[in-house]
């Protein structure tokens, strides 16, 4: 598959991860849902999350190079934010997706669990 194709797998695995996540914390009404979610999974949050992460050295070199591979295949931009940002968060759901193709789910818990403690 291309970046694009695992990014948007990974849009759906890590939105359900969060959803998860919130449902587990005691947020119940749709409001409440939509606003915290947003901490995640807006292109900001997910930038800012994979920056955290990269800084921390949490991904190995084969992910921040899924990563790239992500970012540097979306030659689309978004009105919500600025190409740069996009990117990499087309990045970030690249990774995510690509991690789950490979059926490498623990990883992806492992990653999940740090993003929420962040």
């Amino acid at each position: 598959m291309n970046a694009l194709m695992y990014a948007y797998l990974g849009d759906a695995i890590y939105e359900f991860y969060i959803r998860k996540y919130l449902l587990t914390q005691g947020f119940t009404k749709p409001k409440d849902l939509q606003k915290e979610s947003v901490k995640y999974v807006s292109a900001t949050s997910q930038r800012r999350l994979l920056e955290l992460l990269i800084d921390d050295n949490f991904l190995t070199s084969e992910e921040i190079d899924i990563v790239t591979y992500g970012r540097n295949s979306n030659k689309t931009s978004s009105k919500s934010c600025d190409i740069k940002t996009y990117r990499y968060a087309t990045g970030f759901e690249c990774l995510i997706g690509k991690l789950y193709y490979d059926n490498k789910l623990s990883r992806i818990e492992e990653i999940m669990d740090k993003v929420v403690s962040y």
